[in-house]
């Protein structure tokens, strides 16, 4: 079985999805897109020499009887209409984060798919895709560390742009690490603080950065993340669990160590694209196989809410500096397995 899918939005990210539909992965087909500019939608069409119809909106895609499912990549206040509808038309659907730009609204896709009574619903947190991620999983899943008793985590990008906010740390940011460090550990928030080290003079003056993110485990883990978006030396992802009894690092990227010029140096990434590429392909692939399976995983609408309610309380941090308490709703049976 083909697997048909219609794509809302065709920014950045949605082009990335379609050209590794199209041109990489198996299963599926892209036979429709939709975008607020739609020449820019008929131009990627053009681009990549797709046999797709252009919809006028997001939710005439969903309801046409040629799309089997939706991939939602379009502006993120957009995200929970177009899941809702998904969910209403029984279309299995992938989202890109956030699910929602609330918690609320988070819950309100919960509880429309547990009406449902089938997981349609996939986010896309595409870290637990990760072959480095996967791996130090697997360590911690044999205890081969004992238990995990602190996690200290850093998420540096060279640089952003003035666009670039102090609450965009948590939403854009450290939100990948809130859903990856969940999923690692096997474990919920019950409390989050933001402090804030000496500032850079690499970042604009409406920006703090670098910061720190602290939070605690119902299982009583201590994790810290550092956030530092100026850093300007590349894009460099860093994991430490600390166990009982050893201390377990995610994999660095390959690279080749070069000896040149009186120097021994391993290449660093500056493109986040780059470093999570191969992760980026797994998770659709996996999407893609699961729905043709009629068994979906992946990160889920409950996921998708977990990471929003630490996300809110995070940013409550940032504002007070206070240690905030982090307050999900009991998981649904529907989700534990």
């Amino acid at each position: 079985m083909t697997l048909r899918i219609g794509v809302i939005g065709t920014g950045a990210i949605g082009q990335d999805h379609i050209r590794r539909i199209t041109n990489t992965l198996s299963g599926a087909k892209i036979v429709a897109v939709t975008d607020v500019n739609a020449e820019q939608a008929a131009a990627v069409i053009k681009n990549l020499n797709l046999d797709a119809k252009i919809y006028a909106n997001g939710l005439e895609l969903i309801k046409s009887d040629h799309v089997d499912a939706i991939l939602v990549t379009s502006w993120g206040p957009t995200h929970e209409e177009f899941v809702l509808a998904s969910i209403a038309a029984g279309k299995p659907v992938f989202c890109e984060k956030p699910l929602a730009t609330s918690a609320a609204g988070c819950m309100r896709i919960v509880e429309a798919e547990i009406a449902h009574g089938k997981r349609l619903v996939q986010v896309g947190f595409m870290r637990p895709y990760d072959n480095g991620y996967r791996a130090l999983k697997d360590v911690l899943a044999h205890g081969k560390i004992g238990e995990p008793l602190m996690v200290h985590c850093a998420h540096r990008n060279p640089s952003v742009g003035d666009s670039y906010t102090t609450d965009m740390a948590i939403t854009d940011t450290i939100i990948h690490e809130i859903d990856v460090l969940r999923w690692l550990l096997d474990d919920d928030y019950v409390s989050v603080q933001v402090v804030y080290p000496r500032k850079t003079k690499n970042a604009s003056g409406h920006l703090a950065d670098p910061q720190i993110v602290l939070m605690e485990t119902a299982k009583g883990i201590r994790v810290d993340v550092e956030i530092f978006v100026n850093c300007q030396y590349g894009y460099d992802i860093q994991c430490e669990v600390v166990g009982e009894t050893g201390v377990a690092r995610l994999p660095e990227p390959a690279s080749v160590p070069m000896r040149s010029q009186a120097r021994l140096s391993t290449e660093i990434l500056t493109d986040w694209k780059l470093r999570f590429i191969d992760a980026y392909d797994v998770e659709i692939q996996g999407f893609i196989d699961t729905v043709n399976d009629g068994r979906l995983s992946g990160p889920s609408a409950w996921d998708g809410y977990a990471a929003a309610v630490t996300a809110d309380a995070c940013l409550e941090a940032q504002k007070t500096g206070d240690i905030v308490p982090v307050t999900l709703q009991q998981k649904p049976a529907f989700y534990k397995n």
